[in-house]
């Protein structure tokens, strides 16, 4: 019987860190990539058409099947036309926790 609570309390505590983590990810969002992706990750238009680039939308189903360390290395490394962005280790980690939340 003791048993359903703990689950529950660890089921919770997880989405809540979750939360915390793509909260806090919006922020480094919000600060190194809004410009480029748009505020909902749709792509801004007048970049892409300057930078002469598509810009995949980042709750595509393309994007969000990457795994976190392929969407990490594009964080760290650029991609394209993309530069590297600096950030944290942490702050990749949540930046990551935030587009998953962009899904389709």
């Amino acid at each position: 019987m003791r048993f359903l609570p703990v689950c529950a309390f660890l089921a919770l505590s997880a989405v809540q860190a979750f939360g915390a983590a793509a909260a806090d990810g919006k922020a480094v969002f919000d600060m190194k990539c809004k410009s480029c992706h748009a505020a909902d990750g749709s792509g801004n238009p007048a970049i892409a058409k300057m930078m002469k680039v598509t810009m995949r939308p980042l709750g595509s189903a393309d994007v969000q099947a990457q795994s976190d360390a392929a969407l990490t290395a594009i964080i760290d490394n650029g991609k394209g036309k993309m530069p590297k962005q600096t950030v944290t280790p942490a702050q990749a980690k949540d930046l990551i926790a935030f587009i998953r939340t962009l899904k389709k």
